[in-house]
């Protein structure tokens, strides 16, 4: 019976390089405003290809800009953690009052 009352968690995947550019960051984080409206669970992430994996900094940096920037709409779950070639962070869309 509990089945029926859970709601269904979507969980959206946003992807970033660890050189992700002005234009293409505002374009993502504005998406990841509108997921996390929507209710959506939100796991974004910084993909190290090759050698890039150097600029693993950078990621961190990106990923932790996103989370103040979306700070009203959703507050983070995991902190942005290293796993193999992807850095992930997973934020949680905030309660509606």
């Amino acid at each position: 019976m509990l089945k029926a009352k859970s709601t269904q968690i979507v969980v959206k995947e946003i992807r970033f390089g660890p050189q992700t550019d002005e234009h293409d960051y505002e374009f993502k984080r504005k998406n990841s405003e509108k997921f996390l409206k929507e209710g959506s669970k939100l796991k974004a992430f910084v993909f190290f290809k090759g050698r890039s994996i150097i600029y693993k900094e950078q990621g961190q940096i990106l990923l932790l800009r996103l989370a103040q920037d979306l700070e009203e709409y959703g507050k983070v779950e995991a902190m942005p953690v290293l796993e193999g070639k992807r850095m992930i962070m997973f934020i949680a869309p905030k309660k509606k009052k």
